[in-house]
């Protein structure tokens, strides 16, 4: 019996692997938006001859412009489902990265950073939820991490584009860093034919038999197709008695939507407002630990570690790109077999760690600015280097998986929106004011900050997130609803064993 289940198992866990890798590509032409602006700010600040306010601004309005498309995203997947708006972000991203291109001035750049903006916005919704909604339980953690791990593929690219086209004159090599994003986004629109849309949502849409035809080819078991089957009609309102291809769904799209903003925000049941507050505060204090200060600023951070030639510079940032790429492909492996909190607790103490050493080597280079202090400079660069692979290997990743699995089925896209809101205003905010902030405190002064608030966060993550792994997204209230993070964790790891060795034992 176990060796006829057996491929059946492989197949369908490689049949939502082809959908989340396909579901992922937008997460690359997001992950090179940001890239590329890094190394692009330093020749758009020389060709356009502007302010480090002014450049602040253009690299962190993006977070801002986004929420539009985050909040646009909730309402347009469950409206047209999540695969459509896939395309929805194809066509912002393509327009955006055009007017980028094209631009011949700092307006028409910021105009072209808005349009863009909101397809992040897009991209940041719809990729991690689809992935989350068409995935095995046995399968989610991984899957969903993909997501980061394009991100990353994409920023990494973003890092090359900026090494290729640096010798190009001055007024071309930045256009062509960021117009030539506009490409991918032509074949992530053809891509979503393959893809096929998310049984969550065509439960809500009525449509069982399409429902259970994906969940046929998505789970472990035929068994576990029926059983998820069941488990999202109950979290839709559907009764588990009514079946057929299509059936009534009642209620209206504006009652709908009145019944989703109360039961997450206006007047959340306990669960679902610890929920929120997990999500809210795993969101916040992702961007609130400075990565984008590294990620959009590092040659800016490498110059104050004392590395002046820019060919040097494009260099020790495509490092940068290439340590959060491999680290975070591992992550994606060990998220559900180690679990989600022992990754993120071991991610953010790393993390601090990392901070303080690259504050300590930053203020050692700043107080002695006519010497040359190698070991300092090394202490810089090893400490970035080991900011970006601790922050891959579990805060990075986790964020968008965390997310995407722990709203009820009714209110996640909401629920899920509402946390990038979070996540893109902390990012605008931190991008928006680094400079100004090193300019304060000093560079070294703003990343011993930035160790201080993600030591918070290892606080927060061992007291309010519970384990995750293995369970369902049906399950997700029932598991919010305990107390203890740590005997939550506790039960799970002999409920996983017992569900593993149920699964060997066929």
């Amino acid at each position: 019996m176990a060796s006829a289940v057996e491929p059946k198992k492989k197949s369908n866990v490689m049949y939502a692997f082809i959908c989340s890798i396909l579901a992922s590509m937008a997460s690359i032409i997001l992950g090179y938006d940001i890239g590329v602006m890094s190394g692009a700010a330093l020749y758009i600040k020389k060709d356009l001859k502007i302010t480090d306010v002014q450049l602040e601004v253009l690299m962190g309005i993006l977070n801002f412009y986004s929420l539009i498309g985050s909040f646009a995203a909730g309402r347009t997947s469950d409206w047209i489902g999540r695969r459509f708006t896939v395309v929805v972000a194809a066509a912002f991203f393509f327009s955006g990265a055009l007017l980028m291109g094209l631009a011949g001035g700092y307006a028409t750049l910021m105009l072209g950073r808005f349009v863009a903006g909101v397809g992040v916005g897009y991209g940041l919704i719809v990729a991690p939820v689809y992935t989350a909604e068409v995935s095995p339980a046995s399968a989610r953690g991984f899957l969903n991490s993909f997501s980061e791990v394009f991100i990353n593929i994409g920023i990494l690219l973003g890092y090359v584009s900026n090494y290729a086209f640096a010798r190009l004159p001055l007024h071309l090599g930045w256009r062509v860093m960021l117009g030539i994003g506009a490409a991918p986004s032509v074949l992530l629109a053809l891509m979503v034919f393959a893809m096929p849309e998310s049984p969550r949502w065509l439960v809500m849409k009525g449509r069982l038999a399409d429902a259970k035809t994906v969940l046929d080819k998505t789970s472990d078991t035929s068994e576990e197709a029926a059983e998820r089957l069941a488990d999202i009609k109950a979290a839709a309102g559907i009764p588990g008695e009514v079946d057929g291809d299509v059936v009534a769904v009642p209620r209206s799209r504006s009652s709908e939507e009145k019944l989703v903003w109360n039961e997450l925000i206006f007047s959340p049941t306990p669960t679902v407002r610890r929920i929120l507050l997990a999500t809210l505060g795993l969101q916040f204090f992702q961007q609130a630990s400075g990565v984008d200060s590294v990620v959009l600023y590092s040659p800016r951070v490498f110059q104050s570690a004392g590395i002046t030639d820019d060919d040097q510079l494009l260099a020790t940032t495509c490092a940068v790109g290439v340590t959060k790429t491999v680290i975070v492909l591992l992550a994606a492996m060990l998220l559900d077999r180690v679990g989600r909190r022992p990754l993120m607790l071991t991610s953010s103490g790393g993390m601090v760690v990392s901070l303080v050493g690259l504050a300590t080597g930053l203020t050692v280079v700043g107080r002695n600015p006519d010497a040359k202090i190698p070991w300092a400079v090394g202490l810089c660069v090893t400490s970035t280097l080991a900011f970006v692979a601790f922050f891959s290997v579990g805060l990075g990743p986790m964020t968008a998986v965390y997310t995407s699995e722990i709203f009820p089925l009714r209110v996640r896209a909401l629920g899920y929106a509402v946390g990038v809101a979070c996540n893109r205003i902390t990012s605008g905010v931190v991008s928006m004011t680094f400079l100004s902030l090193s300019s304060a405190i000093t560079i070294g002064g703003s990343f011993f900050l930035y160790a201080g608030i993600v030591t918070l966060s290892w606080v927060f993550f061992f007291t309010c997130l519970p384990e995750t792994r293995g369970r369902t997204l049906e399950e997700m209230a029932e598991l919010f609803g305990t107390t203890t993070p740590a005997a939550t964790e506790a039960d799970h790891t002999a409920r996983n064993e017992t569900d593993c060795s149920s699964r060997l034992l066929g």
